[in-house]
């Protein structure tokens, strides 16, 4: 069975400690957002590269399959043409 969403008290807390939080006083300076940012693109292009690759290898096996059978088609017609 479903769960049943939470009761409204327990809501209505959480909603009160996120209104009444304290301020971090932390700095978030350009440095560490540059580095945020290049260490998303940096996932996003491996995440690219890994999907290239899965897709990538069994096609060029399959291409030279293909190229290797053209090929041994082409000796065979050029030795019976002899």
């Amino acid at each position: 069975m479903l769960k049943k969403f939470p009761s409204k008290s327990v809501t209505l807390l959480l909603l009160l400690v996120m209104m009444f939080s304290l301020p971090a006083h932390a700095y978030i300076g350009p440095g560490l957002g540059a580095g945020a940012i290049g260490v998303i693109l940096g996932i996003l292009a491996s995440l690219v590269l890994v999907l290239l690759a899965i897709v990538w290898y069994p096609l060029k096996r399959l291409f030279k399959k293909k190229r290797d059978n053209e090929k041994d088609t082409a000796k065979n017609t050029t030795k019976e043409k002899d």
